[in-house]
């Protein structure tokens, strides 16, 4: 599933691609052909991310709400004369001059209006790539007796984490997956936020979530592939201290973590 970084850089590539032209909108796979002639000849205003969520926004008030789940995907592609025959099940098609958006397998794909938009975003936690607030943050999570790694997931809480995120960003924290959120002090929150915060810039700005350093890799970080982007994420041992890395499963989901580097908390 697309972590929040991901979903602020595809916010970027298509408001840059098609904000501004009108938009064809149809539905080659059948499901989204009514509310797809809601918005199809309006012109594409802006394209919004808000953690895993995007938003789609055409003349006259009317949004196009996505979310991409585990299996959900985009294609764009280029043409001249005639648009690409769709590939696969396509549910949306965005058809701008001499450009086509295609949109396969999202868990959501609806057209909105500004009110239910907000809706979305009033269950979402702050946002670390849209300057959202450190100290909501830790409000919800120092009331919370959940395991910091569970917190890290609930999109309430915070929005746009996902497996691979909270873990390379404990691990880099030196926190203890475990650790209840209503035992994480004040300077725990502040040095995991910060890091939040940077591996989400990070991600953007490669297009991939990348946690080492350029130093740790060994080359520039634009060409690390593969689990070398990751401390514990993925891989069978830490790259920091060798030892076995273990893996548990903690809010529904498999997590990689290093118990000799991330210690339990011991203050209150």
């Amino acid at each position: 599933m697309p972590e929040g970084h991901k979903t602020h850089r595809i916010a970027i590539d298509h408001r840059e691609a098609f904000a501004g032209d009108l938009i064809k909108v149809t539905s080659p796979q059948g499901r989204f052909r009514a509310q797809a002639r809601r918005v199809s000849g309006r012109r594409l205003e802006n394209v919004e991310a808000a953690g895993k969520h995007l938003f789609y926004h055409f003349e006259g008030e009317r949004i196009v709400h996505v979310h991409l789940g585990r299996y959900g995907k985009f294609r764009e592609q280029k043409f001249q004369k005639k648009p690409p025959t769709p590939i696969g099940a396509v549910r949306m098609r965005m058809l701008a001059p001499e450009r086509v958006l295609d949109l396969n397998g999202p868990t959501t794909c609806r057209v909105i209006d500004a009110a239910v938009r907000e809706d979305v975003l009033q269950k979402l936690g702050p946002d670390p790539l849209a300057g959202g607030k450190s100290s909501d943050v830790f409000e919800k999570i120092r009331q919370s007796s959940k395991p910091i790694a569970a917190l890290l997931l609930d999109q309430s809480i915070v929005a746009g984490i996902g497996n691979i995120f909270r873990a390379e960003m404990l691990f880099s924290a030196g926190l203890d997956p475990a650790t209840p959120g209503r035992d994480l002090s004040k300077a725990d929150f502040n040095r995991l936020w910060k890091i939040i915060v940077r591996q989400m810039k990070v991600g953007l700005k490669y297009g991939k979530i990348i946690t080492v350093t350029a130093k740790e890799a060994g080359m520039p970080l634009d060409r690390v592939e593969g689990n070398d982007r990751f401390h514990v994420y993925g891989n069978e041992y830490c790259r920091k201290c060798a030892c076995e890395v273990t893996k548990e499963d903690i809010g529904g989901r498999r997590l990689y973590f290093c118990k000799g580097c991330q210690s339990p908390v011991t203050h209150q």
